[in-house]
């Protein structure tokens, strides 16, 4: 194919993942109440669980918040729910420039990154979520009630999902750098301190500003990382020095 046929079906597979998420927004809008009361669920859990200590209340500050934030969360919860559809179009896209045996390389990868992009939106929601309000809620002066605004937390609670979706794909970039060459086990345990701190500087840019929120982000930014280590070193280096190993 010629750059510009190229071009064309970027631009077909473009199109064909904008109107997924469209149809996905309309599906996801049919369903908002039910999805905001999903979403709301560990912040009700968590400041009911506070409220010896002043508690709170979720409430909406103008007239089209509420509208406004049911609109926010379907095109967010579209663009999650509709993942494995997008994801889809993005192989069909580069499947026909690939050589059988390098489609049947990519495609592990493609399916590992989309479980990892699930596990990243379900850890969100039953570890971060419970654990980082009860830390937030708690953290400072008690006996002060909160009262948080309902557009603003699901903007936010959709985006972490998100955030932690694409930061689950690190293990999965770590193999393909691997079986490129570009890393290996010996590099990536020499620098392991560097990368600590450069985690921690991405957790404390993409975090509140304080230390529990930090730690909640750069904790799994670490056992991500020590995990592609490991994919590495038992999966990647075994196989390049057997495939080194052939005539």
């Amino acid at each position: 194919m010629s750059l510009i046929e190229h071009l064309e079906e970027l631009k077909k597979s473009a199109i064909n993942v904008l109107i997924i998420i469209i149809v996905a927004f309309f599906v996801a809008y049919g369903f908002s109440d039910q999805l905001a009361e999903i979403i709301l669920s560990p912040l009700r859990i968590a400041l009911k669980n506070t409220a010896a200590s002043g508690g709170g209340e979720i409430i909406y500050l103008g007239l089209l918040d509420k509208m406004l934030a049911q609109l926010q969360l379907s095109l967010w919860c579209a663009v999650i729910l509709s993942g494995p559809a997008w994801f889809y179009q993005i192989w069909r896209f580069v499947r026909p420039g690939l050589h059988e045996h390098e489609a049947r390389a990519v495609k592990p990868f493609l399916m590992f990154g989309l479980l990892l992009f699930w596990a990243g939106v379900c850890f969100t929601y039953f570890v971060v979520f419970p654990f980082g309000f009860k830390l937030l809620l708690e953290y400072g002066v008690t006996d002060v009630m909160a009262t948080i605004s309902m557009r603003e937390y699901l903007a936010l609670a959709v985006k972490l999902m998100l955030s932690f979706a694409f930061l689950f794909q690190v293990p999965n970039v770590m193999l393909i750098l691997g079986f490129m060459g570009i890393i290996n086990p010996e590099k990536l345990r020499m620098y392991r301190r560097y990368i600590y701190v450069g985690l921690s500087i991405l957790a404390a840019i993409f975090s509140p500003p304080d230390i529990f929120s930090m730690m909640i982000v750069w904790v799994p930014m670490v056992v991500l990382y020590e995990i592609g280590v490991l994919g590495v070193a038992l999966i990647v280096r075994p196989y390049l020095d057997k495939k080194a190993q052939l005539p």
